[in-house]
């Protein structure tokens, strides 16, 4: 990988990081300081927390559409400012509706597709799946560094200092975008809707976007009914981060060894189904034990996390490999959109099954959603030889291979 397209990926990593440190800080202390809101409820409360992601599944098509006609840079500036507004509007949100106006906003500047067709405009396709990951790999740092700090963060300066850091570390994004990342080449041809369109509906494609969607409607589901397990399991509320941070570490550790088959023999359909089956064990395996040791929970949850991780890093390498070039803002917008609409429907399956029929009925679910996922990823067709590789830059990260020493072909 050449020097320019690691800059390309640290810079574009390094602005995922700036607005999900913001964003994830949110999520530990958002729903204790919703519910004393005036107006609050349990379900507007929900609401609140949910509503990011459907603004933002509804604006990723547009704004992908938007950066394929009139560039990702000027789409990615328009979605951070709306961000930032979002969170300033966050600090004045002292009744519940405005707290979901404000949360609405956040979820408006949706640049997560124009992002990672921008990744992907900066690098070669050999080397595309480095970028996608090193971008995964940030955006886990950030969630396992908000799990430790936000409940500290929150002690200190509240939730109205939390909404306005997400601000000014939206604003400290535009900056790294304009100085720091690359401008994306010219790619004269075929307008996007001329050229991508047709490729939207392609079976593997969809394959893809459901695979996203299922993923995160479990991960959003597990979450409403983990935290009392964790609780029932003997760890209280504010020591969970002793959980999920050494879980989280090495799960990335973990992932390496799949990842290296996936990269050295071109084969990311075994391994794809294979992170999928173990999802799916998981969910059967919480559904039947519900784990009921804090140690059996640990295991199982670093089990997911493997799976996650995994799959979190290949479904969008292989969108942005499937995508054609001159529709991939597009391609990635509609990947998005099911990974956010996913989050959002995850929150409300996971609380109605859970209300319902406790833990174990959300569980059993979630193994009955990726028994369907898995069905369908089974058909997916092998991909041509083109090297596929996942991530010397993850692998820096969870195994300490020096970034240095990363092949400048």
């Amino acid at each position: 990988m050449s020097r320019a397209e690691l800059r390309a990926g640290a810079s574009l990593a390094g602005v995922y990081g700036l607005r999900m440190l913001g964003l994830f800080s949110i999520l530990p202390v958002f729903a204790v300081h919703a519910a004393k809101l005036k107006g609050a409820d349990l379900a507007l409360v929900g609401i609140a927390l949910g509503v990011y992601g459907l603004s933002q599944g509804i604006l990723q098509i547009p704004f992908g559409l938007a950066s394929d006609r009139w560039g990702r840079k000027p789409a990615i500036y328009t979605g951070l400012v709306i961000f930032a507004a979002g969170s300033f509007l966050g600090v004045a949100a002292h009744d519940i509706w405005t707290a979901i106006a404000a949360r609405t906003l956040q979820g408006a500047g949706a640049i997560n597709s124009v992002a990672m067709a921008l990744a992907a405009d900066l690098t070669r396709e050999q080397h595309r799946t480095k970028i996608m990951a090193m971008i995964g790999a940030t955006i886990g740092s950030m969630f396992a560094l908000s799990l430790v700090g936000a409940p500290l963060l929150y002690r200190a300066v509240g939730m109205d200092g939390i909404f306005a850091l997400t601000g000014l570390l939206s604003l400290a994004a535009i900056w790294v975008v304009k100085f720091q990342v690359p401008d994306p080449p010219a790619m004269p041809g075929k307008k996007p809707h001329e050229e991508g369109g047709g490729r939207l509906f392609d079976p593997e494609l969809l394959r893809l976007n459901a695979g996203i969607f299922v993923l995160h409607v479990v991960l959003y589901a597990m979450f409403v009914v983990v935290p009392p397990l964790v609780v029932h399991a003997g760890l209280e509320l504010p020591e969970h981060w002793k959980l999920y941070l050494p879980v989280l570490l090495v799960s990335f550790a973990l992932m390496v060894p799949p990842v290296l088959y996936a990269d050295r023999r071109n084969r990311p359909k075994p391994v794809l189904l294979g992170g999928v089956a173990l999802l799916l064990a998981v969910e059967a395996a919480l559904a039947a034990t519900k784990a009921g040791s804090l140690a059996a929970l640990a295991a199982l949850m670093l089990a997911f996390f493997v799976a996650f991780n995994l799959l979190e890093a290949m479904l969008p390498a292989l969108v942005s490999r499937l995508a054609p070039s001159r529709g991939r803002g597009v391609a990635i917008g509609v990947y998005n959109t099911t990974q956010t609409l996913g989050v959002f429907f995850g929150g409300l399956f996971g609380g109605w099954i859970g209300r319902d029929y406790g833990a174990a009925g959300v569980f059993w679910a979630c193994a009955a959603l990726c028994a369907v996922w898995l069905a369908v990823a089974a058909g997916m067709k092998p991909l041509q030889p083109a090297v596929n590789e996942l991530s010397s830059l993850t692998l820096s990260i969870a195994s300490g291979v020096n970034v240095e020493d990363l092949d400048e072909d």
